[in-house]
């Protein structure tokens, strides 16, 4: 390890920990043990987990160990923990959806991203909380930075499970805004790649349109090696794409062979932002003098309007059926938003639907010169109390439009992490998490 261990093993990072365990400077038993002994201390306070087996992670963890010790072939996470979802089917844990309908619950195999990861050695450690079917209901999570807060939603147990160093990394899922909200909110980086990138299969479906595969991580690096590990192609999805990408961990580790430039924009949400953090983030700009400019791009407010109409009207096609056969296992927020999606005629989801491409067509003719929009990664800091999850409409627009997303936390207004949202172009996944590591560098002065 070129840099001394922290005394305690939860301060590692996935990429950190996994260097770690592969060059013997600990065992994969000694982290997972650090996590459990973690969660057993904040769990009663933080709520981030829906199911843990800890016999079957250290069984697992002594396993990883002694593969190393015959001098077995390992995989890039070998030996390292990470929470998942509990939308992700899981062969040995149950996957319950945040629902009473699902209760009990036991797929017979993993969903294809969860199995990418097992093959790549981590241990997953157990199934963190989501809310009602991955959708606006608050669950029981609390936000660590500080526990009178929201840690957002849906994948509030996965961010906040990261956030509080209960594990180095976690696995989650963003429809509009469930990924890039929780993570400004909690203080950690979290990134939703472009549209397809990693597979769906087993991973419950609540709109073929929107639907991505995600990660948490204490670093750029975190999130890079995570998609690494799950990014393939899935056949049977018409959202996966044939496509020969770089290594997302090698580039997002190289220097930029020109600065960045950003594109600053205010979606036309900014209004209702809060204005601590509006100077924040203007204070950033400023920071950065001529490497970002502000722009506008006027079709947004069409996109924030069309990314609503089809996630309500998917929603409705898949849950509805749940609606008629357990009404008395749906919350009344949920029923009213399914009776609002079955509601959405044919031609206004059409015309939500055809509107992406050519809207995306003239995002990427507006982002011509910059590595990446720069935004504000939700409204605010993390609402207090738990009423709402808070507002996923600073994501869900570049979710629509299938963009590749980052959060890093880099700002904090009222006392509480502020995320920096990065997105950019279609594919282009590589190029902003190398961005993003420049950002990080220039704003912590390590650049």
């Amino acid at each position: 390890m070129s840099r001394p261990l922290p005394s305690d093993l939860t301060a590692l990072s996935a990429t950190a920990a996994a260097t770690a365990i592969k060059e013997g400077a600990i065992s994969s038993v000694d982290l997972v043990s650090a996590c459990l002994e973690r969660i057993t201390e904040r769990e009663p306070e933080v709520g981030a987990w829906a199911h843990l087996d800890p016999d079957l992670a250290i069984t697992e963890a002594r396993e990883a160990d002694a593969q190393l010790d015959r001098g077995d072939d390992v995989g890039p996470l070998h030996g390292v923990p990470i929470g998942v979802k509990d939308i992700f089917d899981t062969a040995d844990y149950p996957t319950e959806n945040g629902c009473p309908i699902f209760a009990g619950r036991r797929p017979e195999r993993d969903a294809t991203c969860v199995a990418a990861l097992r093959a790549a050695g981590a241990i997953i450690i157990g199934k963190t909380v989501t809310t009602e079917l991955a959708l606006l209901t608050p669950a029981r999570t609390r936000n660590p930075v500080n526990l009178g807060h929201t840690p957002g939603g849906s994948s509030a147990g996965s961010a906040a499970a990261v956030a509080d160093h209960m594990i180095p990394a976690a696995l989650g899922s963003q429809t509009a805004g469930s990924i890039i909200r929780p993570a400004s909110f909690c203080g950690v980086y979290g990134f939703k790649p472009t549209l397809g990138l990693i597979p769906r299969a087993g991973v419950l479906m609540q709109s073929h349109t929107l639907d991505t595969v995600g990660v948490y991580g204490h670093s750029i690096e975190d999130v890079a090696l995570l998609t690494d590990s799950m990014a393939a192609l899935e056949p049977d999805d018409e959202v996966s794409f044939r496509r020969s990408r770089p290594s997302l961990l090698a580039t997002s580790r190289a220097r930029p062979p020109v600065p960045p430039r950003f594109a600053f924009v205010k979606p036309p949400p900014w209004s209702d932002a809060d204005p601590e953090m509006q100077a924040a983030l203007e204070a950033l700009i400023a920071r950065l003098g001529d490497r970002a400019v502000e722009i506008e791009i006027p079709v947004l407010a069409d996109v924030i309007e069309w990314q609503r109409i089809v996630q309500l009207a998917e929603n409705a096609h898949y849950y509805g059926p749940l609606l008629d056969e357990a009404p008395q296992h749906i919350s009344a927020g949920l029923t009213q938003r399914l009776k609002e999606g079955r509601a959405v005629d044919a031609q206004t989801y059409l015309r939500s639907i055809t509107g992406r491409e050519p809207a995306y067509r003239t995002i990427a003719m507006a982002m011509r010169g910059f590595s990446a929009i720069l935004t504000a990664a939700a409204l605010g800091p993390a609402p207090e109390g738990f009423a709402i999850t808070g507002s996923p409409i600073m994501n869900g627009l570049w979710t629509y439009l299938g963009m590749p997303a980052l959060s890093l936390p880099l700002l904090e207004a009222k006392g509480l992490p502020v995320g920096v949202q990065l997105v950019g172009l279609r594919h282009d996944d590589a190029r902003l998490l190398r961005t993003g590591r420049w950002l990080a560098d220039a704003v912590t002065g390590q650049g």
